[in-house]
């Protein structure tokens, strides 16, 4: 059994001051997945394209929304949706109010990572 606790778990800061995540659980945990509490900061885009990685979202607080840029649809982010990237969908996420978001990514990160020029995770 893992116990982990969020004030002892890597805190990752995005470069471009976007975002912060808590990797809570990470590649070495062998568990099959990571998963990560992540505060997106109020006021900002982020274009996103998870091309090696499978994502799922779940929002604890905050408000915004995701454009899915294939069908240039847009649906609204806010406590209790759920969305995932199940298609390695390329995506921009707008936050209205700064947002918690609880995310599992498939596969695991080894816990050190940012976004690339594309918007996604290289496979280590």
């Amino acid at each position: 059994m893992l116990i982990k606790k969020i004030n002892e778990s890597p805190k990752i800061e995005d470069p471009n001051h976007k975002w912060n995540s808590i990797r809570m659980l990470l590649k070495g945990d062998g568990m099959g997945f990571s998963f990560h509490i992540t505060t997106i900061y109020k006021n900002t885009e982020i274009k996103m394209h998870y091309q090696n990685h499978l994502e799922s979202v779940y929002c604890i607080s905050g408000k915004g929304k995701i454009l899915d840029i294939q069908e240039n649809k847009t649906y609204e982010i806010e406590p209790g949706v759920l969305y995932a990237l199940n298609k390695h969908d390329e995506h921009i996420l707008y936050c209205d109010v700064e947002m918690q978001l609880a995310c599992v990514f498939n596969p695991p990160v080894k816990g050190n990572e940012v976004h690339n020029k594309e918007g996604a995770y290289e496979l280590e």
